[in-house]
C-alpha cells in the first residue's frame, strides 16, 4: 500500500497529484486508511499526530502529493462592532473550549444554538455560512513538536488533557 509519511505545509509545494476533501475533525490524525477525491488509496502513517490544515499536501513514499482541502461545513460568522468587542467575544468561545476559526474582522465557529443565543447576548452579529473549517491548534499535547519529554509523558501536558489544577510555585 501506498504510504503518506509527512506533511508539507501551505506554500512549501506545488504539483499535486490529488486532493482529499475532509471536514475539520477528520483532518487532525496520525494513522488512518484514506481515498483521495479522484481514488489514489493510501495510509496516512505521520510520527505524531497532526492537524492538516487546508492547503497543506501529504507527500506519499512514490513521491506523489495530495493536496488538503476543508469540507465545507455549516459554521457561525461571528462579526463584532469594533476589535475590543471582537476580542470579548474570542475570549467567550475560548472560555468554553470551542474550536474557533479566527480572522481580523470576525470568527467562524461550529453551529452551536447555546453559543449563539450568549453572544447575540452580547450584541454579536451572527450569520449561518457553509465554509471550510480551519481552527486555531489549542495547547493540546498534539500541537505541540515531539521532545523526548513530552513522549516520557513528564512535561506537564496530562494537567492540560486531564483537567487537573496546575501548581504554581511563588
Amino acid at each position: 500500500m501506498i504510504v503518506g509519511t509527512s506533511v508539507k505545509g501551505r506554500g512549501e509545494w506545488h504539483g499535486a497529484a490529488d486532493t482529499i476533501t475532509l471536514d475539520e475533525q477528520t483532518r487532525h490524525r496520525r494513522r488512518m486508511a484514506m481515498v483521495s477525491d479522484n481514488g489514489i488509496a493510501f495510509l496516512l502513517d505521520l510520527a505524531d499526530s497532526r492537524f492538516l490544515k487546508s492547503g497543506d499536501a501529504i507527500e506519499l513514499d512514490d513521491g506523489r502529493l495530495i493536496a488538503v482541502a476543508a469540507k465545507p461545513e455549516r459554521l457561525i460568522e461571528i462579526r463584532a462592532r469594533d476589535t475590543d468587542h471582537l476580542l470579548v467575544l474570542a475570549w467567550q468561545i475560548g472560555s468554553r473550549h470551542l474550536a474557533a476559526e479566527i480572522h481580523d474582522h470576525r470568527i467562524l465557529i461550529r453551529e452551536d444554538s447555546a453559543m449563539a443565543e450568549l453572544l447575540a447576548g452580547l450584541g454579536a452579529t451572527l450569520e449561518r455560512v457553509e465554509s471550510g473549517f480551519d481552527p486555531q491548534v489549542g495547547a493540546a499535547r498534539s500541537a505541540l513538536p515531539p521532545s523526548p519529554e513530552r513522549a516520557a509523558g513528564r512535561d506537564g501536558a496530562d494537567v492540560i488533557l486531564t483537567g487537573q489544577e496546575p501548581a504554581f510555585e511563588g
